[in-house]
């Protein structure tokens, strides 16, 4: 199952797992095209400016990799007000 993971850069804030999502569910949040695929370990932000925007990570294991989705972590802007309010009505 994907792990989605909250990242905050002027906190210092590396990332902090706010969910574990079904394939359908990480789908739902945010298309495949419009992330930008990390690799397959998940990335040091320590060096990223600290004007840097909140942004969103999600981690899809091998189990759940597919055409769309290759395992490996991905980086998608996203106000992450509104991303938790959308995972609180998954």
């Amino acid at each position: 199952m994907p792990n989605l993971y909250f990242c905050q850069p002027h906190a210092q804030n590396q990332g902090m797992l706010r969910a574990v999502l079904s394939m359908e569910d990480c789908g739902r949040l945010v298309r495949p095209e419009s992330a930008t695929f990390l690799g397959e370990h998940f990335p040091s932000f320590s060096d990223a400016p600290d004007d840097l925007q909140d942004f969103a990570v999600v981690g899809v294991g091998v189990g759940e990799s597919s055409d769309e989705w290759h395992a490996g972590y991905y980086r998608f802007a996203a106000n992450l007000t509104d991303l938790n309010a959308a995972l609180l009505c998954l």
